[in-house]
């Protein structure tokens, strides 16, 4: 059976004013740049939205700020993880009811001690499926839960909305190949993440998607559609092209790369991340602006 859910589907960064508070005609338009850019799907409130920096009402007023200025011109995926599995149960009903496609969903965990096991992440998996909206696991490093193969294809088999899965823990390419085995027709979305810094290897282990930054898409699209034709070759092409740019990225500045790059081609007026994150070193910036300059992405021009 053919995969379900496919394409990129980038995380939005969230903007804000130079004095930390939220950009919200910002975010607006970082919505009406990706939607421009061609993205198949935009994520809201994950890590690369710097989440781990919101209110709760800060989060409630961008997931309708969001889905309402969206519109359904793309699905739009919001992320609900918590360690408490009825504060995410709440936000993935908030989400349902304001038209949300889908949630994302890290396991259970806080700080560097507090894991939740196996069966309680199987538990907070099932409680939040009950709310009746797919949802996207997440398997990333932040967390630091072994989320196993076969942990992921019982969640898959058994919970009816767990449809998706973002890998992101290394070796992600292996663990793609593995749960695609294993889970069969159960895996409905499988996804690499982190950028897209291993896609061409996730890709041929048969993801079907990916969740980069939105730093980009235009230009990493094409590998995607390249490869779903069969043309291998010219899809290693284009991500030879745009690899220096990911790596750069994912190694240099993390979210704050979509934020600098949004604000020098004026999709937002500032590249201010909260305390106590750090802005990018000029020297770093200088670097990420000419790294992305020769590749001409659309969110250098977008905005001018």
């Amino acid at each position: 059976m053919a995969k379900m859910y496919k394409g990129i589907w980038p995380v939005a960064p969230t903007p804000f004013h130079d004095d930390g508070t939220l950009d919200l005609e910002g975010m607006k338009r970082v919505l009406d740049f990706m939607i421009d850019a061609g993205v198949d799907g935009i994520c809201i409130l994950a890590n690369y939205s710097e989440q781990f920096v919101l209110s709760d009402e800060e989060r409630e007023v961008l997931t309708r700020l969001s889905l309402e200025h969206v519109a359904h011109r793309v699905p739009v995926i919001v992320t609900v993880s918590h360690f408490a599995t009825q504060i995410a149960v709440e936000r993935a009903r908030l989400a349902k009811s304001l038209g949300a496609s889908m949630v994302m969903l890290m396991p259970p965990y806080h700080g560097t001690t507090l894991r939740g096991t196996p069966e309680q992440i199987f538990q907070q998996f099932e409680a939040v499926g009950e709310v009746g909206i797919p949802i996207m696991v997440q398997d990333a490093p932040m967390a630091g839960n072994d989320l196993t193969v076969p942990l992921l294809v019982r969640m898959a088999r058994e919970i009816e909305m767990v449809k998706l899965f973002k890998i992101e823990c290394i070796p992600a390419t292996g663990k793609l190949r593995e749960l695609i085995a294993a889970g069969g027709d159960a895996i409905q979305g499988p996804f690499d993440g982190e950028e897209g810094i291993t896609l061409m290897a996730d890709l041929d282990a048969g993801a079907t998607g990916t969740m980069t930054s939105a730093t980009i898409p235009d230009k990493i699209k094409p590998i995607l559609a390249l490869h779903a034709e069969g043309n291998r070759e010219g899809a290693s092409e284009v991500y030879r092209q745009v690899l220096p740019v990911i790596n750069f990225e994912n190694r240099q500045c993390l979210w704050r790369a979509s934020k600098a790059a949004m604000m020098e081609g004026g999709v937002i007026n500032s590249d201010c991340c909260r305390h106590p994150i750090a802005p990018l070193h000029p020297e770093t910036l200088a670097g990420l602006l000419d790294i992305l300059r020769p590749i001409d992405p659309l969110v250098l021009s977008w905005g001018k």
